[in-house]
């Protein structure tokens, strides 16, 4: 694919390519997209619009492989939108020639990563990286509103992976802390002779246990958000609706300086939006007030106005609505007095359920669901097979895998399985 011409036209077909591939294929497209333009060994995104993996990585295993939240955590931190950096940085056991972009694109940011070549690569010229961060920008702009939009079938893979990640790191953590715990005091023991070696063993060890904790705090502040910057994310997302509107907004921040998982987050400024734009359209309505309230168990997001007191649940709540609140264990309550206005008050769980998820495609993972789905549409594996991107070989594979998984017997069952609870 030609990038370098004068026109806008390749770039925009660079981004059309990179977009329409599944979510687990858009960082290995981009990267070959980029290749020419910026040769490159591997790359690495860091981006915090995902609750359960917002890092992946592609390419050079020897680097890949050596890669890991922390080492983008900084650089996602530390990067300005639309400034692309360029330099050397100790990554995978060495010094090595990188490529920084930053998106603003989200509200929480991204951030790409790419490995370059050698030590000897030149620089990348500034149409060239003005070009790579138009594409990441789009890229980001697009997972973010997979986020926002996210189908129920998504949502409820995002809210059980988000919960099985954050019981692994969990129990991984403790794991750790307990054998370095425990290594600690057998430096400490006085029956050791040998003092500088106890002191430089003791050392390694606190520090060991300061970087796991950390890289624990950094997995969170990416998998969630704080109640208040949420809450100001939707603010920001309502006050256009009223701007020339003789409605007056009255906001009700929560009082709590908790986080809230991004998945719930999400949910709560999308059905709070989706209310009040029906609100909106009743004719005698003059003040509307919004506010979140959170405990330790839930999150209650509210929508009370001052009309005549005629909406009704089926109104308020379509089928998108419905469904999303269904995946997080939600409700929606609608309490309408006549003359005196109507009260919405949508109640999401905070608490991931530990219980196994009733959907069996919890049980796939994301390539054998991006087969699967299109096994549901009737392609045959050769055509999903060019659609992914992968030998018809390695379909064959996936569709046996799952057969078994779904615990089917034949290509309909799974079709007609995945028609039921997708």
């Amino acid at each position: 694919m030609e990038l370098t011409g004068p026109g806008a036209v390749p770039a925009l077909t660079a981004a059309h390519e990179v977009i329409r591939q599944p979510l687990g294929e858009i960082l290995p497209r981009l990267s070959a997209v980029l290749a020419e333009l910026v040769p490159h060994r591997a790359a690495a995104e860091l981006s915090t619009h995902c609750a359960h993996s917002p890092f992946k990585t592609c390419g050079d295993p020897e680097i890949t492989d050596r890669l890991s939240t922390a080492d983008l955590a900084p650089l996602l931190a530390s990067g300005v939108p639309g400034r692309p950096w360029q330099g050397m940085l100790p990554l995978a056991g060495g010094e090595r020639p990188v490529l920084v972009v930053t998106s603003g694109a989200t509200p929480r940011g991204a951030v790409l990563l790419l490995v370059r070549e050698g030590a000897g690569a030149p620089p990348v010229d500034a149409p060239a990286a003005a070009l790579v961060q138009a594409l990441w920008d789009v890229v980001t702009s697009h997972f973010d509103r997979l986020a926002a939009e996210a189908m129920p079938g998504a949502l409820a893979r995002s809210r059980t992976a988000a919960g099985t990640r954050a019981r692994v790191i969990a129990e991984l953590g403790e794991a750790y802390s307990a054998a370095l715990t425990a290594l600690l005091g057998v430096l400490r023991s006085r029956t050791l002779g040998d003092a500088a070696a106890r002191a430089t063993a003791t050392d390694l060890a606190v520090s060991a246990l300061v970087e796991l904790r950390a890289e624990a705090e950094r997995d969170q502040e990416i998998a969630e958000e704080p109640a208040g910057q949420a809450f100001s994310r939707l603010a920001d997302s309502l006050r256009p609706l009223v701007r020339y509107s003789p409605v007056r907004l009255e906001l009700g921040a929560p009082d709590s300086a908790r986080t809230v998982a991004a998945d719930v987050a999400h949910t709560a400024r999308v059905i709070v939006r989706a209310v009040l734009l029906k609100v909106l359209e009743q004719e005698t309505v003059t003040r509307v007030h919004v506010g979140w309230q959170i405990t330790d168990d839930e999150l209650r997001a509210t929508v009370r106005d001052d009309g005549p007191g005629a909406l009704t649940h089926e109104v308020l709540a379509p089928g998108r609505v419905t469904e999303r609140l269904d995946v997080l264990d939600g409700r929606l309550d609608v309490d309408a007095v006549p003359g005196w206005g109507t009260t919405v008050a949508a109640t999401i769980p905070l608490r991931v359920s530990h219980d196994p998820a009733p959907d069996p495609l919890i049980a796939l993972g994301e390539r054998e669901l991006e087969v699967l789905a299109r096994l549901a549409l009737g392609h045959r594996n050769r055509a999903i097979a060019q659609e992914l991107h992968i030998s018809e070989s390695t379909v064959k594979f996936h569709v046996a895998k799952i057969l078994t998984k779904l615990g089917v017997g034949s290509r309909g069952e799974a079709a007609a399985l995945f028609h039921t609870v997708a």
